[in-house]
């Protein structure tokens, strides 16, 4: 064994003989041996191969691998396998900048990657690899599309969307920010287009229900989903639009078009019903089309809420803008005209693309009714009567009385819900149903670097789905880009000119790509079967799904887990799996967050500086309290702590930190500065403190090796129970009673510390607490190896004893990293003289007689207050306690004179005599 630790030296040789060896390939379900043990799942969220790991990926593949290493020492068979989430537009953009095929640049960076998580010595089964690029993988993907379209489960129709015109494709509503595309930052336009959907909405009232199944999920992740379904009771009512109010202008042929006059509207507030003074459309709705064909003003508004904001986080806090269109409604109830509105709140997308509008009990419609001096009829009173309704001030959106609501007057909002509904459907104009704020997964992208969606059109047979013998339908890599944009393949008459599958006549291939959620929705099944060319999944996948543990950020909390859940009903559904959910428990770690420096420049935009060009200044506590540019010296303005980003400039390149320090630390930092489900500060001199204690870790067991064979021994001995308890001889020395009562509390403090580990890392995942446990036990290790060189012992069995009860801390303490420190923890286990593997190595049983204190301290107090402390067996029955307590000198003094009332005795931690 080296005398010094040399992570250089060590993490390659471990790392490469674990890949000649397989170490961690997971047997088949075949595999008797294997198929007998209790399986559990690890799965990271799969990066996007960007070319480098960021510390983002190190954190999270290093809570998955800890999880996973554990599970495998508790004798389960374990799958951990990872892949590539390969295809998708940064590809696409990256490869035209670079001028290379979008292929080859994700490859290239899947090689580059693939190499940094190895030299990270994570535990994958490398045999599973995938790549959602390979037409190997999105042949399954295809297959499964054309099964859900023989279910009835895919539709294409023409859509309203968000277009990027730079990216040239379309954009979901969570990607537009601010009007503009997420990634180009062009301003987003509303455009219809032909899509392909997917009918998620039919398996709404699953996605939602089976979220109470999800036990082990946050609670802000379900509640996330929740309300992304949106379920809501309520009532479909219609308005009939007032076409014969037009005055002569416009009729319907020439209003734009013949419309519906039926105006569906959905409320989950049939309450307020008799308060409705507009109704409010979106601007593409075809009533406000009518209305722009004769008023250019309108036309015009419409035309400017082409680029409006769309995610509904933005809708609420927007201003709210809007345009009459001169057309009336007719109330349902009362008869009575209202007027229609186009309003910029309202969006086709959602519902009808119309909404009643009741200003006096809804915030919303209030502020655009104050605006534009619309009407506000109130129409519902508190139950408490003697609250104020100030109405000029905001809406009361409480549920109550109504009021001002005719033959509804006197009734609660509960009772007003069925009466009206009641009402609604006896004439015909509305009925009772359950709404869903989800809508469809449009999975159309008009962008090159995705699966080829497998459907071909022919004027005779109109969409025809691709045989499953001609799967995959394969996506050219030999392309070129050119100067106008747009997919590649859309211009390749190679690929898009084909025949007809059902009558032969010459067709033409779709030229959209699917949306690259649909390669990621169902890898985590695929990874159970890889390599099997015959089906999509076999057996494997209901022997290892549901995943046991997944692992990934927040920020997918609701679109990937939302379609991967879908993704599995329909497989389910579709026979091959037969849990109802894809993943059993989540963890979402926190972001890693790191300080930022910059310089403001004179146009006011702000220039970043990475942490290693900046010099800091730190005060007594380590708080930074200045920085300067190394290059000229001068002052930097240190800036918000931020996570790790590009734009920010202060990520941390974990290539370097493993050439500097090794693996063992980087993961060693990562899970000890924080819990993994808190956000992680970066810090220096963490790093130079989890480097420090593994090279301590190594100097502590090379001291012990070495005083090992200098007693003989090859490796530490095993304890001898009896020689440990004894309490010594009259004749023993004071040393020797001093050195048998420091090992039984080393004996105690080792087990203290597994039990404590066992739970932080198999339940509670608060791996830090672990290490800080282990940490503090290497502690007592060093100072016990300090005294007994201090005491010199002579007796060899006590110097026997020593080496043993040291020995098993040090056993013990290996063990327990082995998870986090894979290589260090294998390297001394090895020189300790333990054969094979530690990873293969059993998880350590607590001894619970080591758990057995000789002694507990008691404190003693004299009316709540401490006056003294009794060390005593923790056997020792109630009676002795408090006869000896009684006896202490310091209660004697402070009860003399007084009557003693009662002695209250707390086991194990305190007595109290009550005097007066």
């Amino acid at each position: 064994m080296e005398e010094q630790y040399r992570p250089d030296l060590i993490e390659a040789a471990l790392q490469q003989q674990w890949s000649d060896q397989k170490t961690f390939k997971c047997d088949t379900v075949s595999d008797k041996s294997s198929a007998a043990k209790e399986t559990f799942y690890c799965l990271s969220m799969f990066p996007y191969p960007s070319g480098k790991l960021h510390m983002g990926h190190v954190r999270n593949y290093t809570i998955g691998d800890v999880i996973s290493r554990y599970q495998a020492m508790q004798g389960k068979a374990v799958l951990q396998p990872m892949g590539w989430d390969a295809f998708g537009l940064p590809a696409e953009n990256a490869a035209i900048k670079n001028q290379v095929p979008p292929a080859e640049w994700t490859y290239q960076n899947i090689d580059d990657m693939r190499g940094q998580l190895q030299r990270l010595g994570f535990a994958y089964d490398w045999d599973r690899e995938i790549a959602t690029c390979h037409p190997d993988y999105y042949r399954w993907e295809q297959w499964l599309f054309l099964r859900l379209y023989e279910k009835g489960l895919v539709y294409r129709k023409e859509a309203e969307v968000n277009w990027d015109p730079i990216d040239q494709t379309v954009l979901a509503n969570e990607q537009v920010i601010d009007g503009r595309g997420w990634r180009s930052g062009a301003l987003v336009e509303r455009r219809k287009i032909p899509q392909w959907f997917l009918k998620i909405t039919d398996y709404a009232e699953q996605l939602l229900n089976d979220l109470d199944q999800l036990d082990e999920w946050p609670e802000q992740v379900r509640t996330m989903q929740r309300n992304w379904i949106g379920r809501s009771e309520g009532v479909n009512l219609t308005f009939t639009v007032d076409t014969e109010a037009l005055d002569g202008e416009a009729g319907e042929a020439e209003a734009g078009g013949a419309f519906d006059p039926a105006l569906a509207v959905f409320t989950t507030r049939p309450d307020t019903l008799m308060g409705v003074t507009y109704v409010a459309v979106a601007p593409q709705h075809p009533v406000a089309t009518a209305a722009a064909a004769n008023h250019p003003e309108i036309a015009e508004f419409i035309e400017q809420c082409k680029n409006i904001k769309v995610a509904e986080a933005d809708l609420a806090t927007m201003e709210k803008l809007g345009i009459d269109t001169g057309f009336k409604a007719i109330h349902p109830i009362t008869q009575q005209r209202v007027p229609i509105w186009i309003a910029n709140f309202v969006l086709i997308t959602y519902g009808s693309g119309a909404v009643m509008s009741v200003p006096a009990h809804d915030q919303r419609d209030w502020e655009f009714a104050k605006k534009y001096q619309l009407p506000i009829q109130h129409v519902i009173a508190p139950h408490d009567t003697e609250t104020d309704v100030d109405l000029t001030q905001a809406a009361f959106t409480d549920k109550g009385v109504l009021i001002n609501s005719g033959a509804f007057d006197g009734l609660t909002s509960q009772e007003a819900f069925t009466a009206i509904a009641e009402q609604l459907e006896a004439a015909q104009q509305g009925e009772r149903t359950t709404h869903y704020r989800l809508r469809d997964w449009g999975v159309s992208r008009q962008r090159y670097w995705g699966a080829p969606i497998p459907i071909i059109y022919c004027d005779h047979c109109g969409a025809v789905p691709v045989p499953d013998d001609q799967l995959p339908v394969e996506l050219p890599t030999e392309i070129e880009f050119d100067a106008s944009g747009g997919s590649p393949i859309k211009k390749m008459p190679s690929f898009y000119k084909t025949q007809c599958p059902t009558c032969g006549a010459d067709a033409t291939r779709e030229t959209d790509t699917f949306d690259t959620f649909m390669e990621s929705s169902w890898y985590y099944a695929r990874y159970t079967c890889p390599r099997n060319d015959d089906v999509m999944l076999d057996d494997s996948a209901d022997h290892w799904t549901p995943v046991d543990q997944y692992v990934g950020g927040i920020e997918h909390a609701v679109l990937h887990l939302l379609y991967s859940r879908f993704f599995h009903k329909v497989m389910r559904d579709l026979g091959m799996v037969s849990s109802d959910e894809p993943f059993k428990r989540l963890l979402c770690q926190g972001m890693v967050v790191a300080e930022t420096f910059y310089r403001e420049e004179a146009s006011g935009k702000k220039h970043f500086y990475g942490p290693q060009e900046v010099e800091i200044e730190r005060d007594a506590k380590g708080k930074i309290i200045g920085a300067k540019l190394i290059a000229d010296q001068q002052p930097v303005t240190i800036g918000a702590i931020e996570k790790m980003s590009k734009s920010k400039n202060n990520g941390v390149d974990p290539q370097s930190l493993i050439d500097q320090y090794g693996a063992d630390t980087v993961r060693l930092f990562t899970m000890f500065a924080a819990p993994p489900d808190q956000s992680l500060e970066w810090s220096d001199s963490g790093v130079d403190g989890a480097h420090r204690f593994l090279k301590r870790l190594w100097r502590l067991v090379y001291k012990h090796q070495q005083q090992c064979k200098a007693a003989g021994e090859t490796t530490a001995p095993a304890i001898n129970r009896e020689a440990l308890e004894q309490t010594g001889s009259n004749n023993a020395s004071t040393n020797t009673l001093k050195t048998l009562k420091a090992l039984k509390a080393l004996r105690l403090k080792t087990h203290e510390t597994l039990k404590k580990a066992s739970d932080d890392i198999g339940r509670r995942y608060t791996f830090n607490t672990a290490i800080a446990s282990v940490m503090e036990l290497t502690n007592a290790v060093s100072k016990l190896t300090e005294q007994a060189q201090t005491d010199g012992a002579t007796d060899q069995t006590l110097e026997t004893l020593t080496l043993a009860v040291i020995g098993e801390a040090l056993r013990i303490s290996l063990l327990i990293l082995s998870p986090i420190a894979p290589h260090i923890t294998q390297s001394l286990w090895s020189a300790t003289g333990h054969e094979g593997l530690i990873a293969k190595a059993s998880w350590p049983e607590v001894d619970e007689k080591a758990l057995v204190k000789a002694s507990v301290a008691l404190v003693l107090q004299v009316n709540g207050k401490r006056r003294g402390q009794l060390s005593l067996p923790p056997e020792t029955d109630k009676a002795t306690i408090e006869a000896l307590a009684l006896e202490d000198d310091n209660v004697k003094r402070h009860i003399d004179g007084k009557t003693v009332r009662k002695v209250i005795v707390v086991p194990n931690k305190l007595i109290n005599i009550v005097a007066n």
